[in-house]
C-alpha cells in the first residue's frame, strides 16, 4: 500500500481573468519541490465564484482543460479543479481529473448554492465519481456538497480519500471547518478542503481554512488567511488497519440515492 503525496494550493483568485489566473498558477506550480502524486485547485480556479458564466464558460478541450493537460504532463501528477464548462448549451461548475497521459474525468457540482444564485445560471451534475490513483479510492467533490452529508457519504468504504475544493467565504469559515472534520469521521476517510484566499469581485472576503484532516478528524496541515502550498503525504496502511480495528462501516445504513 503505498503512500499519497499531496499538494494542495491555497491561493487568491483574479476576478473573472482566466489568463492571469492561470499564468498565477503555472508560477505556483513551478515552485513545488516535493514531487506530488496529486495536486489539488480551489473551486473556479480562473473565474472566482461568478455567475458571469454566460460570458466565461469555456468549450471541453479549450484554454483551461489544454493548461490542465499540459500542467499534469509537466509536473507528472494528478490535476483537479474546477472550473465554468459549456456542454450541450448548459454550464456546469466542473470539476476535472487530469492525469499525466491525458486521461481525464469529470464531476460537475450535483449541490448548486443557491443563496448566490448558482441554480439559475448552472446546471446540475447527477452522478459522483471515484478515481483511482496509487491504490487510493478518491472522491473529488465541490464546495456547497460539504454540507448534504447523504451525497458525501462513504457507502461500502467505496473511497479512501474525499476532496472538497471550493470558494466558501470567511464569514461561514467556522461551518467549513467543522462540517470537514464532520465528514472525516462519519467516513472514516481522509479529507482535504482546498478552498481560496482574498476578496471576490463581489466584495466577498475568503479566509481560505484549506487542511488535510486524517480519518480520526485530527489536521495533519492547514493554513488560514495567505496564499501557501499545503503538502502532506498520508498512509493508506494506517488507516486500513483504523478500518480494521474500529469497523463502524459494517453497522451503516444501506441506502440508494435517486
Amino acid at each position: 500500500m503505498e503512500n499519497l503525496k499531496i499538494a494542495a494550493i491555497q491561493t487568491d483568485i483574479f476576478w473573472e481573468n482566466i489568463t492571469a489566473n492561470l499564468a498565477n498558477l503555472e508560477e505556483k506550480l513551478a515552485k513545488i519541490t516535493k514531487e506530488p502524486d496529486l495536486i489539488i485547485l480551489p473551486e473556479m480556479f480562473t473565474t472566482g465564484f461568478t455567475m458571469n458564466a454566460k460570458t466565461l464558460a469555456e468549450p471541453m478541450n479549450f484554454t483551461t482543460f489544454k493548461w490542465m493537460k499540459q500542467m499534469a504532463k509537466k509536473h507528472n501528477a494528478v490535476i483537479t479543479g474546477s472550473f465554468i464548462a459549456n456542454e450541450n448549451s448548459n454550464n456546469y461548475n466542473r470539476l476535472i481529473w487530469m492525469e499525466p497521459d491525458g486521461n481525464f474525468d469529470t464531476y460537475d457540482k450535483r449541490h448548486l448554492f443557491r443563496m448566490g444564485d448558482e441554480h439559475t445560471f448552472f446546471a446540475a451534475g447527477n452522478k459522483k465519481i471515484i478515481k483511482h490513483l496509487k491504490g487510493w479510492n478518491i472522491c473529488p467533490l465541490i464546495c456547497y456538497d460539504l454540507r448534504f452529508p447523504v451525497w458525501s457519504r462513504n457507502k461500502n468504504n467505496e473511497y479512501d480519500l474525499l476532496i472538497y475544493i471550493a470558494n466558501w467565504p470567511k464569514s461561514r469559515a467556522f461551518v467549513y471547518s467543522n462540517l470537514l472534520v464532520a465528514r472525516a469521521l462519519e467516513n472514516q476517510a481522509y479529507v482535504i478542503g482546498v478552498n481560496r484566499v482574498g476578496k471576490d469581485g463581489m466584495g466577498l472576503d475568503y479566509s481560505g481554512d484549506s487542511a488535510i484532516i486524517n480519518y480520526k478528524g485530527q489536521t495533519i496541515v492547514s493554513e488560514t488567511e495567505k496564499e501557501e502550498i499545503l503538502y502532506a503525504e498520508i498512509s493508506k496502511q494506517e488507516l486500513v488497519d483504523f478500518r480494521t480495528k474500529f469497523p463502524a462501516y459494517l453497522d451503516a445504513d444501506d441506502f440508494e440515492i435517486k
